[in-house]
């Protein structure tokens, strides 16, 4: 299965767009195993620092959990103050308390307006955003999370999230 939508300007992402390796992640804040990921992600762009490109899509499963839309929009409101990756991280590591108190504290601890926040949650373009998002992984084939897909091939793991590690230390060592 291979990635619909090309990474883009408008994707979030850090590193270089041009490395040897482009990790795009579809996730979603409340999914345990999105949680579990998240600091192995952070290991990966630790361990392959300038050759690692990491992008970021919402794909909340709303219907299992319910927090994943609202902290989804937070993170895409943070972005539009250049915010989003502090945002991603903050709901990441409070994973267990989403929900409106934990927005709140963002909003303040990333000095964003709670108003302009509790707007967006009700429509608008950041809505719009992880709505695009998920459509965009369901034409990828996207049907849970987290789903990694490698320079736009679908990453299957065979025994864990570890296995990351090999694929791109296999295709970062083929580079040199």
């Amino acid at each position: 299965m291979s990635l619909k939508i090309p990474v883009g300007k408008d994707d979030h992402i850090q590193g270089r767009p041009d490395a040897p390796v482009v990790l795009v992640e579809y996730g979603d804040y409340q999914c345990p195993y999105c949680g579990q990921a998240a600091p192995l992600v952070k290991r990966l762009q630790q361990r392959f620092g300038d050759d690692l490109c990491l992008v970021f899509r919402n794909f909340p499963l709303s219907e299992m959990h319910p927090q994943a839309l609202p902290a989804a929009v937070v993170a895409e409101h943070a972005a539009g103050q250049g915010r989003f990756w502090e945002a991603h991280d903050l709901l990441y590591a409070n994973q267990p308390s989403l929900g409106e108190a934990l927005y709140r504290r963002i909003a303040q601890t990333l000095e964003l307006s709670w108003a302009d926040l509790r707007q967006a949650m009700e429509g608008g373009p950041e809505l719009e955003r992880v709505q695009a998002d998920f459509e965009g992984g369901i034409r990828s084939g996207v049907n849970g999370t987290p789903t990694f897909f490698i320079n736009g091939q679908r990453f299957q793991p065979t025994s864990g999230f570890d296995d990351l590690f090999d694929a791109i230390g296999a295709i970062v060592d083929g580079k040199r």
